[in-house]
């Protein structure tokens, strides 16, 4: 939920509403997460990555943090640009008596990027989709993770596209905010220039989710 340009907060707020928001943690206090990020949590265990400190860029309502934390991870830093979502993320911090060991911060991801700590996992749940210059992002988080960085984006089929173009027609009548189908082979090839390899790659039909490790 992260983005380069200058209206993307505005843009961000508008799209990610207080209302969404309380949906999906309601939504995660009954036990449904989604699937990308029970993909996502399980393969960095199984990977041996849910230790140290996490940082979580554009982390919603901290459904993944507070995944890992309470498998292993000790801090996690959950950024994300939309302040309904933000909101959403403190009160589960309250709720669950997490103050010590994890910190909500809101803003763009790219502008916060030299504030924030580097950690030795940063993981991007379907961000990169909501991210027109995907590049300097994947640099920015590459850059900020010691052990590994694992995200999901959805998968170049036919039908992701056709079904997000629909999406952005029928968005475009109310919003500007739009979302993107990146060239996988392009986003490894960032990541792995930045010294990473890819150690596992999990599809459902419509997303892809990769784990890298140093």
């Amino acid at each position: 939920m992260i983005c380069s340009c200058c209206n993307f907060s505005e843009m961000a707020d508008r799209q990610f509403t207080a209302k969404k928001a309380t949906k999906e943690l309601n939504a995660y206090r009954k036990g449904r997460l989604g699937p990308t990020t029970r993909l996502l949590r399980d393969t960095i265990v199984e990977l041996g990555l849910s230790g140290g400190s996490l940082l979580d860029i554009g982390g919603g309502v901290g459904a993944l943090s507070f995944e890992l934390l309470d498998r292993g991870i000790t801090k996690a830093v959950v950024a994300d640009v939309s302040g309904a979502y933000v909101a959403a993320a403190g009160q589960e911090v309250a709720r669950r008596g997490r103050a010590e060991s994890a910190t909500i911060v809101q803003g763009d991801f790219l502008q916060l990027a030299g504030k924030l700590p580097v950690a030795d996992l940063v993981t991007l749940d379907r961000v990169v989709c909501c991210y027109p210059a995907y590049e300097p992002m994947l640099h920015e988080a590459a850059r900020h993770a010691t052990r590994g960085l694992a995200f999901s984006y959805p998968r170049d089929r036919w039908f992701v596209r056709s079904g997000m173009w629909i999406e952005n027609a029928i968005r475009a009548r109310k919003s500007a905010f739009r979302t993107f189908v990146h060239p996988p082979a392009r986003m490894q090839e960032v990541i792995e220039r930045a010294g990473f390899n890819l150690a596992r790659r999990r599809n459902t039909r419509m997303w892809a989710i990769e784990v890298f490790v140093r």
